[in-house]
């Protein structure tokens, strides 16, 4: 267990944000050394594993509530000094992970050979996808579990554990994704599915891994049978918390899975390149994703042990943080977007999609960014609620109009990347005001004064 309540808070951010950022550079060098060998099978395949992906952001929003929820009641417990609570709520965390992850397999494999016939724009893309289901729905099951551990470390601010099993279990996958995609050394290639079958086996090999440190008898966390009898009352706790935060992702999984139904009529090529532009950016914005991930444990101590100072100052210093490095990637975006789309295609369709797409959507780098941090404070004081209006109303913004536009004469596939553009910005005034909101609503405990205007005001200076 690391106190957060002490010592420099810039220290902290980069600390945890360094373990975070290792861990998210591994699990998004498999991502993308995973679609180049995809690649290597053919434009088909890279759109079929692009919209069996699309699964992958209803379980980032089951899995969000999951976590988020977690991370924030632990990190409270924390910084009120209280083991046993922390415990507690670790153990329930596992409980509720074991139920959800039961309920998305058999909902999953209900739905996974509809869903690939309604998406793909031809049998053969329709195909693959579900051979690549098959495999990767129980290994996305099993992710709640891992979730579940490593947002309760993250919550008593133990960040390296968390890095090194989600590191190995990733290394594992990477070794075995080309030799079970082309059957290297066993001479049985399994295609798309094979991709599938290498993420199976590395969350299991993580669980297992994770299982062993819990079990340790000097672990600040561990396994209590007594803790792990199911508390409905600590799972609300915990749901509503998470809920907003995990209902973000699920519209963000319905946005994309829009994009791709608008861009089915254009082609598997224009569904590639939407999908590779998708990766890419996921790996562009691992800084701010790590961080984000950073400032919710390093506040949420903070807030746990009544500290309104020390949280207001880490949200203006991760501002500067998460700015200065998005605008880097701006500027790589607009010099090398296509050297960018080519590593893994050079299907001259797929390059013109995803290198404009790359262009338009990158200046939103920044406002995303901002958004990241801003909704880990909400994380940090308990209310999630904030984050789901302002991303749903980014949601709504993109979706409604793309959908009529979609039916118009002449209508091309970058006006949607202009929306998602406008929509962001939104995002980020709506998401600033109700920061502000919350910083006076929250932080003026009773024991202490008012957070007056100044205060919040100077603390909203950084992004405004």
């Amino acid at each position: 267990m690391e106190d957060l309540t002490t010592g420099p808070l810039t220290r902290h951010l980069l600390k945890t944000t360094s373990f975070m950022l290792v861990m998210m550079i591994f699990q998004t060098l498999y991502f993308l050394i995973d679609l180049y060998w995809v690649g290597r099978l053919g434009t088909h395949a890279v759109a079929a594993v692009g919209i069996a992906g699309n699964f992958t952001f209803i379980v980032l929003a089951l899995t969000q509530m999951l976590g988020v929820g977690t991370t924030t009641v632990v990190s409270h417990a924390i910084g009120r000094k209280n083991r046993d609570d922390a415990q507690l709520m670790f153990n329930q965390a596992q409980v509720l992970a074991i139920v959800t992850g039961i309920a998305f397999l058999i909902l999953g494999m209900l739905v996974r050979l509809p869903y690939s016939r309604a998406m793909s724009p031809d049998a053969e893309t329709a195909s693959l996808a579900a051979q690549y289901l098959l495999w990767f729905i129980p290994a996305m099951a099993l992710q709640f579990l891992m979730v579940a551990a490593g947002a309760a470390l993250r919550g008593v601010g133990n960040f390296k554990t968390g890095t090194v099993v989600s590191t190995g279990s990733v290394i594992v996958n990477m070794v075995l994704a080309p030799i079970l995609i082309f059957g290297w050394v066993t001479g049985h290639p399994f295609g798309v599915a094979g991709a599938a079958i290498s993420s199976l086996i590395a969350i299991v090999v993580a669980i297992i891994w994770f299982a062993t440190y819990f079990l340790a008898k000097d672990s600040y966390l561990r396994f209590v049978r007594a803790d792990q009898k199911p508390r409905l009352a600590l799972w609300r706790k915990m749901l509503a918390i998470g809920l907003p935060a995990g209902f973000e992702f699920a519209m963000m999984g319905v946005y994309l899975v829009i994009v791709y139904a608008i861009a089915r009529p254009f082609g598997a090529a224009a569904q590639a390149g939407f999908g590779i532009g998708q990766r890419v950016i996921q790996a562009l914005f691992m800084p701010a994703v790590a961080l984000g991930f950073s400032v919710s444990p390093v506040a949420g101590q903070n807030f746990g042990a009544r500290n309104r100072e020390r949280v207001v100052d880490t949200f203006r210093k991760a501002a500067f943080m998460v700015s200065a490095v998005m605008a880097v990637l701006v500027v790589l975006c607009h010099i090398a977007p296509d050297a960018l789309i080519r590593i893994f295609s050079r299907d001259p369709a797929v390059l013109d999609v995803g290198t404009v797409y790359l262009r338009i959507v990158s200046w939103n780098f920044v406002a995303s960014g901002l958004i990241f941090v801003a909704g880990s404070m909400f994380q940090a004081m308990g209310n999630t609620v904030p984050s789901l209006v302002a991303s749903g109303t980014r949601v709504l913004l993109v979706a409604v109009p793309a959908i009529l536009l979609s039916r118009t004469a002449g209508f091309h596939l970058n006006w949607i990347w202009y929306l998602s553009v406008g929509a962001v910005i939104v995002q980020l005034a709506l998401s600033m005001l109700l920061l502000r909101r919350e910083f006076t609503r929250r932080l003026a405990f009773p024991s202490q004064p008012k957070l007056d205007n100044t205060a919040v005001a100077s603390a909203m200076v950084a992004v405004e």
